[in-house]
């Protein structure tokens, strides 16, 4: 396979996989009607997607006994970033869960500044404050002050964050393959699934065992496992700018899904603040062609 057809594959996954993750609420959502609410959904896909994929993991082995520790932590700490993000689909609206998620790059740009002290350029000082006007005309749309309004907006919001610190450690020590990479960050979101059921509420009694049973497998696989790998082998074939602009169809085809299936609409203000979301994303992706930094 030529370049061109490789780079043509890479962009079909990280599309489909955005489009994907956009319906990712559906199963959750259907774990909390079958009476396994809370972070107990999440616990039961992420297990799923752990077992399913402990076969890759063991084939492996070498490859995770000779990573580098900090990739390692840091790919588990994705995992419970998403953890967080699964579970804030049950506590909050699907579409500001997204978005909040989406303001990632944000933080990334943040933690390269102050942490590691990259060079920001302008158009990231841009983004940063795309971003921050975005999250605050969506937190304060309904005339309160602009802090989250209950927990799944917290989960959001904080599930970016912790993406940002993740992803940057994969970036900077990860040598796991895709899939050992994708199975560590199943092993890191069901623990975190696990504290969090643990903190939020008691274990549930499940009465339609094949349902769970059904739904938990069938998420696991395809989210944790199927997509999760195709994606981890994309992302190091696609420019970063190319990939994160592919990977917004997340929020397009999620809170699409949201008003269609589940009746869930996003207000004026909160579409307003959304666009500024989109918008800093598209700044922090965009190509940096000069050398202007602040």
């Amino acid at each position: 396979m030529n370049q061109a057809r490789i780079t043509f594959f890479a962009s079909a996954l990280a599309i489909t996989s955005g489009a994907l993750w956009g319906f990712y609420w559906v199963p959750v959502r259907a774990l909390d009607q079958a009476g396994v609410g809370g972070a107990w959904g999440t616990f039961a896909i992420t297990s799923a997607a752990c077992l399913l994929m402990m076969p890759l993991a063991l084939w492996h082995w070498v490859n995770i006994r000779s990573a580098h520790p900090i990739g390692v932590a840091a790919t588990a700490l994705g995992g419970a970033a998403f953890t967080l993000y699964s579970v804030a689909f049950v506590y909050g609206e699907i579409g500001i869960t997204v978005l909040l998620f989406f303001l990632s790059p944000v933080w990334s740009t943040l933690i390269g500044r102050f942490i590691f002290g990259w060079h920001t350029p302008l158009l990231r000082v841009w983004a940063i404050g795309a971003g921050l006007i975005g999250l605050t005309i969506m937190l304060s749309a309904d005339g309160t002050m602009p802090i989250p309004r209950n927990l799944g907006e917290w989960m959001g919001l904080t599930s970016g964050a912790l993406w940002a610190v993740g992803s940057t450690g994969m970036r900077l020590r990860s040598t796991l393959q895709p899939a050992v990479a994708a199975w560590v960050f199943a092993i890191g979101a069901a623990g975190t699934a696990l504290m969090l059921g643990l903190w939020l509420g008691p274990i549930p009694q499940i009465d339609n065992i094949g349902l769970v049973l059904g739904i938990s497998l069938g998420t696991g696989g395809l989210w944790w496992g199927g997509i999760m790998i195709a994606l981890m082998w994309a992302t190091v074939r696609l420019d970063p700018a190319r990939i994160g602009i592919l990977l917004m169809s997340e929020v397009v085809i999620g809170t699409a899904s949201a008003a269609l299936i589940a009746g869930e609409y996003l207000s004026p203000l909160e579409l307003a603040g959304g666009g500024f979301v989109l918008c800093a994303g598209l700044l922090e992706l965009w190509p940096i062609k000069t050398p202007h930094t602040v």
